[in-house]
């Protein structure tokens, strides 16, 4: 399986913020930890998912550089929401041998 490809996916779909799509991708013990929140299980992740969701009018993701190895992706990302405020992003996806994220690390950067 291509990870970067289903990493894209994973972004397109956030920035659409299609929670549906975003949720079947996620493993049910899938971790998600950034620098607000860290939540482990699908049900907990999905809930903050739908409050970032909730909480901007509009997401665009910017994919500047990709890595990957044999089960992760990390993704260095410029992401915009509501038009106005920018964020630059390191996501790092952890994948199950059925193709589900497993985990997801976000490390807000600089512009910098």
């Amino acid at each position: 399986m291509e990870w970067v490809e289903v990493f894209i996916q994973y972004l397109r779909a956030y920035e659409q913020k299609d929670l549906d799509s975003v949720s079947d991708m996620f493993a049910d013990d899938i971790a998600l930890r950034d620098w607000k929140i860290s939540v482990k299980g699908k049900r907990l992740a999905v809930d903050e998912t739908r409050k970032n969701f909730e909480n901007a009018d509009s997401i665009e993701i910017d994919v500047l550089s990709t890595m990957a190895n044999e089960n992760m992706v990390c993704g260095e990302l410029k992401i915009v929401v509501d038009k106005s405020e920018t964020l630059f992003v390191v996501d790092v996806l952890k994948f199950n041998e059925n193709g589900k994220i497993t985990a997801i690390h976000a490390y807000l950067g600089r512009d910098d």
